[in-house]
């Protein structure tokens, strides 16, 4: 093994670690946040991964089991196999369940011969997807999305509508679609950063235009083209919206989507705010979803990463050893998220690490063996090998470490 996971002293409560005060004090921007989980819809459009229909059915099981308040299924027109697994999600979670549908009639009536409790229908609004993609008009794009929102509102079926590429439509334009829409009785506006060009600041003024024109609930969509999907989706919680879908490892079209353990673990612990997930399961559901979705997570991915709560550097893991709070966030904490600390040795190990590790393996060093096995540690690791249990217990044995006293059976 590679590292040892240090043991938990004590427990805090999940949703009661307090905001330290300093610089970034504790504030109130956010009350609560509703999460719109699409891995199984736009997470399954990440290029190379395919869902089978029971790995859709595995990961909505634990969507559902874990609070998320809506799950998009997926697409139920675009096959027989699809139209099922959707169907039979949505008749066998407790959440909203959600399909996809373009301004176009056999799609809108698949989603709703599905049996979902949401349709999400979605058309161009930027004139280079509607000339380009689309082929078609601003009139068109108008008329056509005020009757797909007719179709859904009539059946009693929750709306949501997407004016696609929202970020990079014209705002006149992207308004009047959203007043169009308003008026035809949509439930939900969702406003897609369809490319991935919204920085936070500008996503945020964008949001407060569009609650301004709407009495419809507002949804965001965000994509991490530049690293700032997360991040906007916030912003737009933050301008008002009240809930930002989100995909499992942030997987999805391109360089994917705002990642749900990230924007989840940031409103409960940077925001101090309730999404009402049980988050002690994002470990867990991000395994599940890296296997069956075949993209690994990187080791150093916020909350999910094996590197998350790990630490190798001498500094560092003497300040945890101590307290965790010294050199980790202090607001989240390893068992919110079902994940367990480590401490790795390699080449920035220090003694404080390896200590912890000979005693922990059964060996009672002096100060001076300790130094001597922790500059064998390093010397190791600076080969960029890996340092295994076994080859501290070697480098213990040639520096003459002994191993501790084993205890008496107490005997009555």
């Amino acid at each position: 093994m590679q590292c040892r996971h240090l043991p938990t002293l004590a427990l805090r409560p999940l949703r009661a670690v307090e905001f330290f005060q300093g610089t970034l004090d504790s504030t109130d921007e956010i009350e609560t946040a509703r999460v719109f989980d699409t891995t199984l819809r736009d997470g399954e459009q990440s290029p190379g991964t395919s869902f089978s229909y029971d790995d859709k059915r595995e990961i909505a099981r634990i969507l559902d089991e874990m609070g998320t308040h809506v799950i998009e299924a997926g697409f139920p027109v675009n096959s027989e196999a699809e139209f099922e697994a959707v169907r039979d999600i949505a008749s066998s979670t407790e959440t909203t369940t959600c399909g996809l549908a373009r301004v176009v009639d056999g799609d809108i009536e698949a989603a709703l011969d599905s049996g979902v409790e949401m349709v999400h229908v979605f058309v161009s609004t930027s004139d280079v997807q509607i000339e380009d993609s689309m082929h078609s008009s601003r009139e068109d794009v108008v008329e056509r999305a005020i009757a797909a929102v007719e179709r859904v509102v009539e059946t009693g079926t929750t709306c949501m509508f997407s004016p696609m590429d929202a970020t990079r439509t014209d705002e006149a334009f992207l308004t009047e679609v959203i007043e169009a829409v308003s008026e035809a009785g949509t439930d939900w506006i969702n406003i897609p950063d369809t490319c991935g060009v919204a920085t936070p600041r500008r996503f945020y003024d964008l949001i407060e235009k569009v609650c301004q024109h709407t009495d419809a609930r507002i949804d965001v969509h965000t994509h991490d083209d530049f690293g700032l999907a997360t991040a906007n989706a916030l912003a737009g919680i933050e301008a008002g919206a009240d809930q930002a879908q989100v995909s499992v490892n942030s997987i999805g079209e391109r360089a994917g989507n705002a990642a749900y353990e990230e924007y989840v673990m940031a409103v409960e612990s940077v925001y101090q705010a309730d999404t009402g997930i049980d988050t002690t399961r994002i470990t867990e559901l991000s395994q599940v979803v890296a296997d069956r979705s075949g993209v690994p997570v990187p080791s150093n991915k916020p909350i999910v990463g094996s590197n998350a709560f790990s630490h190798e550097s001498g500094i560092h893991a003497a300040g945890v050893i101590e307290n965790s709070d010294t050199f980790e966030p202090g607001v989240m904490t390893p068992e919110m998220v079902g994940a367990r600390r480590r401490l790795v040795l390699g080449k920035h190990t220090g003694t404080h690490s390896v200590r912890e590790r000979l005693v922990e393996t059964g060996y009672d060093p002096t100060e001076t063996e300790v130094r001597a096995v922790t500059r064998r540690v390093k010397d190791y690791g600076a080969e960029k090998r890996r340092v295994t249990v076994s080859d501290l217990e070697r480098f213990a044995e040639e520096e003459g470490v002994a191993e501790l006293p084993e205890k008496e059976e107490v005997r009555a």
